[in-house]
């Protein structure tokens, strides 16, 4: 089980590895939310995402040996980039399992990085067999996207960053808006909150229709989605909350908040005008919580973990279509 401990010992292991990322602002923003909003980019992150911490994490923390034989994913493309790039560091061999309708940016991307991709369909096919397969046929360690201890506490150094942050900035009380997949991110940002900035109330943002967290919280138990693809938010689609990830959220997070696609990429519209960054849309449905369920948000500032920015082309370019 993830702990505070095992995030502080992340940090230490990360340091001169993962980038600190900003806290950004725009009047602009803070104009249409009704409040202050801080955001912090994880999209100018190593490899555009959050994910890049977890792998790091995880890989640093295995013994010699175990690292050598090498690491083993599954992703729709950020865990996927993240670990080719940290096990490419490491000079370790990484196998990367990724659907096949994942962005071709993302497969591309994880290729260039040092990964042997392997495709299938999510639709008629589990990932997790296909991965413990061939984990255990080559030797491989398994690095799970976010139900994996070391995964939860190198994304909890994004709250540690955060808790620092916000207290320079003197915001010592606000709700901390998390792009929700699995639960990795937000529940390694939770811990750190509780310890180290305790005013600070994470809460899970997802797509509509795939908001298994929010449902899951408001019913104290765990809750699937009746889809796993089908959404433009594909890096935060997950068929539930981790078995680990879960206890955590439950007991430590704000109630879930849910956008629609559409809401998503206005929300990646208005990040690229005002604050000159490229978001994904599961990277931007916490901004588009901030700005488009502001009645369910209270206080006078509110901060939002913008967890991504790799997105095809094509999207991004239907997302700029909300400032003609």
């Amino acid at each position: 089980m993830s702990n505070i401990e095992m995030i502080e010992a992340a940090a230490e292991r990360l340091k001169g590895h993962v980038r600190e990322t900003p806290i950004l602002t725009s009047p602009f923003l803070d104009e249409i939310a009704g409040r202050k909003v801080l955001i912090k980019p994880e999209c100018l992150q190593h490899t555009g995402s959050f994910k890049f911490r977890g792998a790091w994490s995880a890989i640093s923390a295995l013994d010699d040996s175990t690292r050598q034989r090498g690491v083993i994913a599954y992703s729709s493309g950020n865990h996927a980039q993240g670990v080719a790039m940290a096990a490419s560091k490491h000079e370790i061999a990484s196998v990367i399992i990724m659907p096949s309708d994942a962005p071709q940016l993302k497969i591309d991307n994880t290729r260039a990085l040092g990964g042997e991709v392997v495709l299938y369909d999510r639709a008629n096919e589990s990932r997790e067999e296909i991965g413990e397969a061939l984990a255990a046929e080559r030797g491989l360690t398994l690095i799970r996207p976010y139900d994996e201890p070391q995964v939860i506490a190198g994304q909890g150094t994004t709250g540690l960053e955060i808790a620092r942050q916000s207290q320079e900035l003197g915001v010592r009380e606000a709700d901390v808006l998390v792009c929700c997949g699995g639960g990795g991110l937000t529940s390694g940002i939770a811990l750190a909150l509780e310890k180290h900035a305790p005013g600070l109330r994470p809460r899970p943002c997802e797509p509509e229709g795939f908001d298994d967290v929010k449902r899951s919280l408001a019913s104290g138990s765990i809750q699937n989605n009746n889809a796993t693809s089908g959404n433009i938010c594909d890096a935060i689609l997950t068929p539930q909350p981790g078995q680990i990830t879960f206890p955590i959220l439950n007991r430590l997070c704000g109630p879930g908040l849910a956008v629609s696609e559409q809401e998503a990429l206005h929300a990646m519209a208005l990040a690229f005008l005002r604050l000159k960054i490229v978001l994904e849309p599961g990277g931007a449905v916490s901004l588009a919580s901030a700005l488009f369920r502001k009645d369910q948000i209270e206080g006078d500032a509110v901060i939002v973990v913008a967890s991504g920015g790799n997105v095809d082309p094509q999207i991004f370019a239907k997302a700029l279509e909300f400032l003609t």
